[in-house]
């Protein structure tokens, strides 16, 4: 399946961004959620569309397409901590401060191509995971703030992550953020609340309350995340089934969010009416 068929409104906002006349896409973009996979080839196919020098189509097979197709183009870097470390780093856990000196190095000379700095994460298998406090540290990431904040021309961030609070805020300030839904084969479980939720779509703004309540009630048999998740993951089989309906990838944000809020402690009385204030319009 060709990606743009797997993300269309994704695909669609960058190939639009690309073909406006100021070129307008963002120069710091974070791609959150639980498919790293689908984050790391919509990262790579924004660098192919910013260095493809023909039509930029999915079949491009000039020699930008085919460097990032094989992983070898030279200004398109993954940066992890495993991947593209000075000589004289032998950190294996972060993405260390020598990572960081090292870019900056690399943007001190000029390129004829575009620049694209995909940060991430692998795991023992190599597989790519997303950043985090752990593996990101706050002293790395504030060292980055002044070229992300004000990059040169030609040079794209990109940060993948499972969630947007996994990430330093001031980071966060500075990119544009996205969702992207999973395309994996999935168990969406959502029966703790299908007798409470199901279709929450077509409810009405005055029953916001009293969906809160049923909501909370569920909570004599379930705990708030149980509740939350199968929230969550009735909208992802929606979005699944959907994928153009980018309003379910909103909810899914305020669901997030609602989580967060979860492990902060607050009341969940005030979480689900908050939170059903949001989905019910």
């Amino acid at each position: 399946m060709l990606l743009s068929d797997k993300y269309p409104f994704l695909t669609n906002y960058f190939t639009k961004a690309l073909e406006a006349e100021n070129h307008a896409i963002p120069q710091s973009i974070l791609f959150y959620g639980s498919d790293f996979n689908s984050q790391y080839t919509l990262a790579l196919e924004i660098a192919r569309l910013l260095n493809c020098k023909e039509s930029k189509s999915d079949d491009c097979n000039c020699i930008n397409c085919r460097w990032i197709r094989e992983g070898t183009h030279p200004e398109v870097r993954t940066i992890s901590r495993l991947d593209n470390k000075p000589d004289d780093d032998d950190s294996k856990l972060v993405i260390s401060i020598k990572q960081s000196h090292m870019i900056k190095e690399i943007l001190m000379s000029s390129s004829d191509f575009h620049r694209v700095f995909i940060f991430c994460d692998r795991d023992d298998e190599g597989n790519i995971c997303g950043i985090n406090p752990v593996n990101f540290q706050a002293e790395t990431a504030n060292s980055l703030l002044k070229i992300i904040e004000e990059p040169q021309p030609g040079v794209t961030f990109i940060f993948l992550t499972r969630y947007i609070d996994d990430v330093l805020s001031t980071i966060i300030s500075r990119s544009q953020c996205f969702f992207v839904p999973s395309k994996e084969a999935c168990n969406y479980d959502y029966s703790c609340i299908s007798d409470v939720f199901l279709n929450y779509f077509n409810f009405e703004r005055k029953d916001a309350f009293e969906v809160s309540q049923r909501l909370q009630n569920l909570l004599n048999d379930y705990s708030i995340n149980s509740v939350l998740d199968g929230i969550q993951n009735y909208m992802l089989s929606l979005l699944k089934s959907n994928p153009n309906m980018v309003i379910f990838i909103k909810h899914i944000e305020f669901t997030e969010e609602a989580k967060r809020q979860a492990k902060l402690g607050i009341k969940p009385a005030n979480i689900f009416d908050d939170l059903c204030l949001k989905l019910i319009v």
